[in-house]
C-alpha cells in the first residue's frame, strides 16, 4: 500500500532536524518583530518610529541581500545559515541586555534592529536553497506544504508568546526568549549531520550576481511567480487599511480590528493544514494562476461588503488563495532553478518580496488618502486580476507548468 507523501517526507531524518530548525526560528522571527515594537513604542509613544523600524529593517534586503544569494552558491549553505542565525541570537541578547539596562534612547534599538536585518539577510537565501537538497523532486511539493504548514504555526505563535512573556517577565525576558529559539534552531541545523554545496568554483562577484538576475529575467516560470507576486500583494494587500474599514466602514472597533488582522493568517493555516493532507498539485502552474485570481475576487468581496462577518470571511478566503500561491511559487521557482543558482534566485525573490509588502502598504494608504479607502481596495482586486491576465497571456510556460 503506497504511503501518504507528506508521512513519507517525514521519514527523513534530515527533513524533520531542517522543520525543527524552521520552526524555532520562524517562533523567534515574529517574537522578535512583535517585541521590538512594543519596546520601541513604549520607549517613544510614536507611531511613525514603529514605520521608521520597518523602513530601517528592510534597507539591508536590496544591498545585502543580492551578495547574500551569490555567497549561497559559492560556500557551504548550512553553515551560512547557522553563523547568520549566531549573530541574529548575538544581536537579540544586545537587546535584551539593553532593555534591562533600562536607557531611554531609541537609537540602540534602531542600531541593533539594523544587525539583525542584516544577519537575516545573509540568512534567508541559503536557507530557502536548502530544502531542495533534502527530498527528491517528487517529493518536493509534500516537503514544501510540510514546511509552510509548521511556519504558518510558528508565525502565529510568535507574537502570542512574546506578549505573554512581556507581561510576566518584561521585555528584556522576551528578547531572551527569542535568542534561545535561534540557538535551538542553530543546534537543530547541527543535528542534520549534512553540509549542502553548490557549484564547486563558484565566485561572488558581480558577474555572479548578473548571473542569478539574467536567469531570472529568462525563465518564465521564474519570473511569472515573481511577478504575480509582487503585483497582486502591492495592489490587492488590504492590511493597511483595516483599522480604517474596521473603524469607519464596518464599526467593529478594536477588538473587531483584531478579528479581521487574524483572519488572513487564519486562513493560511487552515489552507497549510488542507494541503498536508491532500495530493500533491501537479498543474502547479495553471493552480497558480486559479490561486491568484482568487486572492483578486476576495479582496473585491472585501471592498464592497459592509458586513463584518462577510468581511472576515472574504480575508479567510484570500489568505487560503495566498497559502496556495505561497506553496506553488515555492515549488515553480525551486523546481525551475539549478542548485548552483537557487541562493542567487532566492535572494532576488526576497527583494521582490520585501518590496511588494513595503510598497503595497504605500499605494493602499497614498491612494486611500486620494480617493478612499473603498475604492483602493477596489482598484486593487482589479489590478490584481488584470495582472493575472497579463502573465496568463505572455508567460505560456508557466501556464502550462507540471510537476
Amino acid at each position: 500500500m503506497a504511503r501518504h507523501p507528506t508521512l513519507q517526507v517525514l521519514e527523513s531524518r534530515e527533513l524533520r532536524a531542517f522543520l525543527a530548525s524552521r520552526f524555532l526560528r520562524s517562533v523567534s522571527q515574529t517574537g522578535l518583530a512583535a517585541t521590538l515594537a512594543w519596546h520601541l513604542y513604549e520607549q517613544t509613544g510614536s507611531a511613525f518610529q514603529l514605520g521608521l523600524l520597518g523602513l530601517v529593517q528592510f534597507l539591508p534586503v536590496l544591498p545585502i541581500g543580492l551578495w547574500a544569494g551569490a555567497i549561497a552558491d559559492a560556500r557551504e549553505r548550512v553553515g551560512i545559515v547557522q553563523n547568520a542565525q549566531l549573530g541574529a541570537a548575538l544581536f537579540a541578547f544586545g537587546l535584551a541586555g539593553f532593555a534591562s539596562w533600562g536607557a531611554a534612547s531609541a537609537l540602540p534599538i534602531f542600531v541593533l534592529a539594523l544587525l539583525g536585518a542584516v544577519s537575516d539577510a545573509f540568512e534567508n537565501p541559503a536557507s530557502s536553497a536548502i530544502l531542495p537538497n533534502l527530498v527528491t523532486r517528487e517529493d518536493f511539493p509534500a516537503a514544501v506544504s510540510v514546511v509552510a504548514a509548521a511556519r504558518n504555526a510558528a508565525w502565529a505563535s510568535g507574537p502570542v508568546l512574546a506578549g505573554f512573556v512581556i507581561a510576566e517577565g518584561g521585555v528584556a525576558a522576551s528578547y531572551a526568549l527569542n535568542a534561545s529559539l535561534i540557538l535551538g534552531s542553530v543546534a537543530a541545523l547541527a543535528a542534520m549531520g549534512r553540509r549542502i554545496h553548490a557549484e564547486e568554483g563558484q565566485t561572488v562577484s558581480w558577474a555572479a550576481i548578473r548571473e542569478g538576475l539574467s536567469f531570472v529575467m529568462h525563465r518564465q516560470p521564474v519570473i511569472g511567480c515573481m511577478a504575480l507576486d509582487l503585483f497582486a500583494v502591492i495592489f490587492a494587500g488590504v492590511d493597511a487599511l483595516l483599522p480604517v474599514f474596521a473603524k469607519d466602514i464596518l464599526g467593529a472597533g478594536p477588538t473587531g480590528f483584531g478579528a479581521l488582522s487574524s483572519a488572513i493568517q487564519l486562513g493560511t493555516f487552515a489552507m497549510a493544514s488542507v494541503l498536508l493532507f491532500i495530493p500533491p498539485i501537479r498543474n502547479v502552474g495553471r493552480v497558480l494562476l486559479v490561486a491568484v485570481a482568487g486572492f483578486g475576487l476576495a479582496t473585491l468581496l472585501f471592498a464592497v461588503s459592509t458586513s463584518f462577518a462577510l468581511s472576515f470571511a472574504a480575508l479567510f478566503l484570500s489568505g487560503i488563495a495566498d497559502q496556495i500561491s505561497m506553496v506553488l511559487r515555492t515549488t515553480i521557482i525551486q523546481l525551475s532553478t539549478p542548485d548552483g543558482l537557487r541562493g542567487r534566485v532566492s535572494a532576488v525573490s526576497m527583494v521582490f518580496i520585501g518590496a511588494s509588502n513595503e510598497l503595497g502598504r504605500a499605494e493602499s494608504g497614498f491612494l486611500a488618502a486620494l480617493t478612499s479607502a473603498v475604492f483602493s481596495v477596489l482598484f486593487g482586486g482589479a489590478a490584481c486580476l488584470a495582472t493575472v491576465g497579463v502573465v496568463a497571456g505572455t508567460l505560456p510556460e508557466l501556464r502550462r507548468f507540471k510537476i
